[in-house]
């Protein structure tokens, strides 16, 4: 029997989590999700970042704590959020120490039967064109070792690639720059026939498709595990890939329904009160601020 063909014919279910923001997480949430996580036994786990709120020391050791207790294969995206923003000197020159409990699943690639995660780096230190540096940059070198990535997998690999921001570049009502690079990125991932992106930084789930001149890309945002909600109930993405079918259930402790869940366009950021215009899930409002940090 063709390994290959045997490969894609198993179902693989994976958990897509986002923006823990430990400092700011909400406790059931994360204990649900982890409970989930042990007693399903996903084929993978896939955190697109901002694991903490402030990139403070003791919420690094509370997050790579919970990391570290996870029952499954886990890689963990970089976020704006993780990178110190009181220690200017350690953001410069050495802004991933903190990752350093976790470093064997900081941006790493994930091997599964006929299938590939691949890490895409979408967080700098600093932008040259804009301030603050919250939003997302592809910049060169990171698309060159995603890319490198990809094309040294077997013929015939699948391949999901994980992200910390979404990869629109602009946003629609006003063309607003959002993810510097974005376009390009898409398009090249859609010619090497990417089956989707992850990623998060929104806290509101997404499932929407771009169209790109190489073709189609479809993005695929997770919602948030903490208290920094927006318009949705804390939640993860569960996503089960049959040959070349994605099916994502946005899972959440209220059990609202997924098409409930998901906004139908990327906003600008996570930050509220969301600006007039911006999506808003069917579910609920948007909280006018977010709780304090401590």
């Amino acid at each position: 029997m063709n390994p290959e063909v045997s490969d894609h014919s198993r179902p693989l279910r994976l958990f897509h989590l986002s923006d823990v923001h430990f400092g700011l997480e909400d406790p059931a949430a994360i204990a649900w999700a982890e409970q989930a996580i042990a007693r399903e036994k996903p084929d993978a786990v896939a955190i697109t970042g901002d694991l903490t709120m402030r990139a403070r020391h003791h919420e690094f050791d509370a997050a790579c704590a919970w990391i570290k207790g996870l029952k499954a294969p886990v890689t963990v995206e970089i976020g704006n959020h993780d990178i110190p923003y009181f220690n200017l000197y350690q953001r410069f020159f050495d802004p991933y120490r903190r990752f350093r409990a976790i470093e064997r699943q900081v941006e790493a690639q994930l091997d599964l039967p006929g299938l590939a995660i691949v890490p895409l780096r979408t967080t700098t230190r600093a932008q040259w064109q804009r301030f603050p540096w919250s939003n997302g940059w592809v910049t060169d070198a990171a698309l060159r070792e995603t890319l490198a990535a990809i094309d040294a997998l077997p013929q015939g690999t699948r391949v999901l690639v994980a992200a910390h921001h979404p990869l629109l570049e602009r946003r629609a009502r006003d063309n607003k720059l959002l993810t510097i690079n974005g376009s390009r990125t898409m398009e090249i991932l859609a010619g090497r026939k990417v089956m989707a992106v992850l990623s998060g930084h929104i806290h509101d789930a997404f499932d929407i498709t771009e169209q790109t001149p190489s073709g189609p890309l479809r993005m695929i945002g997770a919602g948030t595990l903490s208290r920094r909600i927006r318009s949705t109930p804390p939640s993860f993405n569960e996503i089960t890939i049959t040959g070349e079918e994605i099916h994502v259930v946005a899972r959440n402790l209220e059990h609202v329904p997924t098409a409930a869940m998901q906004i139908d366009e990327v906003p600008e950021n996570a930050l509220p009160p969301r600006q007039p215009g911006e999506p808003v899930a069917p579910v609920g409002a948007v909280p006018p601020v977010d709780p304090p940090v401590h």
